[in-house]
């Protein structure tokens, strides 16, 4: 077999719509470009958008919508549930939560939250803590430092 013998099979391909042949052709006349304008010109293709020169709606639109404090600070958030995998009178900071996988981050702040129980004595020094979690952690005989 040689590859200048090889035939696709009939049907396969289709000619190509020859237009502007004559109204028999059945794209005669206007060849499917409508009447007059800058669309049946040779060159009238226009970008996606163009609007005849009027400013686009792209662009009429505006950027972003509303605005973003850069001084917001976005807090990594732990619950109380989270800390009994610690032992009693262990240190909860922000390097042994890392290590612990409860933060992803240690550049950003952290938040304790009084979600679950805490049957531990531990001492808390994170960012924040909440006004529940701080009684639990107070209740459980532990500290906040």
């Amino acid at each position: 077999m040689l590859l200048q013998s090889i035939k696709s099979k009939g049907g396969a391909t289709k000619n190509k719509r020859r237009v502007g042949r004559g109204n028999a052709s059945g794209r005669g006349t206007f060849s499917g470009r409508g009447c007059k304008g800058q669309g049946q010109r040779k060159s009238g293709n226009v970008r996606p958008g163009f609007e005849g020169g009027q400013t686009p709606l792209i662009m009429r639109l505006p950027k972003l919508k509303g605005f973003k404090n850069p001084n917001k600070a976005y807090f990594q958030v732990v619950n109380i549930k989270d800390l009994d995998c610690f032992k009693d009178g262990d240190e909860v900071n922000v390097l042994t939560l890392l290590e612990k996988k409860l933060i992803r981050r240690k550049g950003e702040p952290v938040k304790l939250l009084g979600e679950g129980q805490l049957t531990r004595k531990l001492t808390v020094k994170v960012h924040k803590v909440s006004a529940t979690a701080k009684d639990k952690v107070l209740q459980a005989g532990g500290k906040i430092l």
